[in-house]
């Protein structure tokens, strides 16, 4: 068989293309990908540690803690993982006194600068879940206040101020298309916080959590899996998966209150690798289908049905394992690594995947050269 010199050479190109193509590694479908370092326990290893360990090993880029532990922001200096502190619930009243709000931010946020990459304060957690009067009362002025101490040390441009929330600040969420914040919370504490977030240029931040969603009968729709999905008749929507419903009942939320261009954060989102006997869907391999979907799926871009071509910032619940907290046990497993900081089950954050993933893509374009290469060889000849 006779082969022209230009076919020829578009066979050598191709190969030639093969060998240079570049694969997306694990490391890079998870650059937006961040973890809880929650402490509740007696048997974690030292920040240092673990600061060094997530920066050398991991594809986790964002820490988010739940204080402001000074030896945790020590520890993160130098390691360009970005750092989210948390005002605790206790101190939000005191944190709309300018005074106190700006000797917090002196003590808690400058020393660190920039060696630390602080990106966000966090004036509590689910603090309109707590039905503490006193605390919700002040959630936004503490907010405000906060962000002014900051608009005085110069830090507000790369340092904002925001704060998460349970889905139980929504009436309703399925369908998706139909949630609203609850009646009283929604004009006078939301509306007021999201033109804050928006004039700042703030996330709005929730804690969707499919595992405390799901059932024997929405498995699969919880864990990604194939599944018939749910339709939204009022859009003409299927939903695949719950996470989806969750994020766009938060998104027509906010569409209600004219504020659907905020961006939206995933503070929380995580399942546990071990659970109380009665409890369904609950052990490594089940967590490590949820956590590895959930990365593919949030950093895919394809988004959610009211939200296509999204990625969403999304912090895994959690880094640890904490042994102390209290309530079923399931509380005490959501951790992704162990104390001695080995993976409880497998989930693709780890830096030799991307090299593994490399590797596969280099082997097969070895072997499609070959065969490219000796096509043209048998045909010259």
């Amino acid at each position: 068989m006779e082969q022209t010199p230009l076919v020829l050479a578009t066979l050598l190109l191709v190969a030639f293309a093969l060998i240079q193509g570049k694969p997306i590694t694990e490391a890079q479908a998870t650059a937006r990908i961040g973890v809880n370092y929650g402490t509740v326990a007696n048997n974690l290893p030292p920040p240092s540690k673990v600061a060094k360990f997530l920066s050398k090993s991991t594809t986790i880029t964002r820490v988010r803690i739940f204080d402001a532990n000074p030896e945790i922001l020590h520890a993160f200096a130098n390691t360009g993982i970005q750092v989210t502190i948390t005002v605790p619930n206790d101190q939000i009243p005191q944190i709309t006194n300018l005074t106190f709000a700006q000797q917090w931010v002196k003590t808690n946020v400058q020393p660190f600068l920039p060696a630390t990459k602080l990106i966000r304060i966090l004036v509590g957690n689910e603090v309109l879940s707590t039905a503490n009067k006193l605390l919700i009362s002040n959630l936004v002025p503490a907010m405000q206040t906060l962000h002014v101490a900051l608009v005085t040390a110069s830090l507000d441009n790369n340092v904002k101020v925001s704060t998460p929330h349970s889905l139980g600040i929504l009436s309703n969420s399925s369908p998706p298309s139909s949630a609203k914040f609850r009646q009283g919370y929604d004009m006078h504490i939301i509306k007021p916080m999201l033109s804050f977030l928006k004039d700042s240029d703030a996330p709005f931040m929730v804690n969707p959590y499919p595992f405390f969603g799901s059932s024997a009968t929405n498995l699969d729709y919880a864990l990604f899996r194939t599944n018939s999905g749910v339709f939204d008749d009022n859009t003409n929507l299927r939903y695949t998966n719950m996470l989806d419903a969750q994020l766009d009942a938060v998104y027509s939320a906010l569409k209600v209150l004219g504020f659907e261009d905020v961006e939206i954060v995933i503070a929380e989102t995580g399942w546990p690798s071990q659970g109380d006997p009665a409890q369904i869907g609950v052990d490594r391999k089940i967590a490590s289908e949820y956590n590895g979907n959930l990365i593919r799926h949030v950093n895919s871009g394809i988004g959610t049905p009211l939200m296509p071509n999204r990625t969403f910032d999304t912090y895994i619940f959690a880094l640890f394992d904490e042994n102390l907290k209290p309530g079923p046990t399931c509380e005490r497993n959501f951790g992704l690594f162990w104390p001695n900081m080995t993976l409880v089950y497998d989930v693709p954050i780890m830096r030799n995947d991307a090299a593994v993933v490399g590797d596969r893509h280099y082997y097969k374009a070895f072997f499609s050269f070959m065969i490219v290469f000796n096509f043209i060889r048998t045909s010259w000849v």
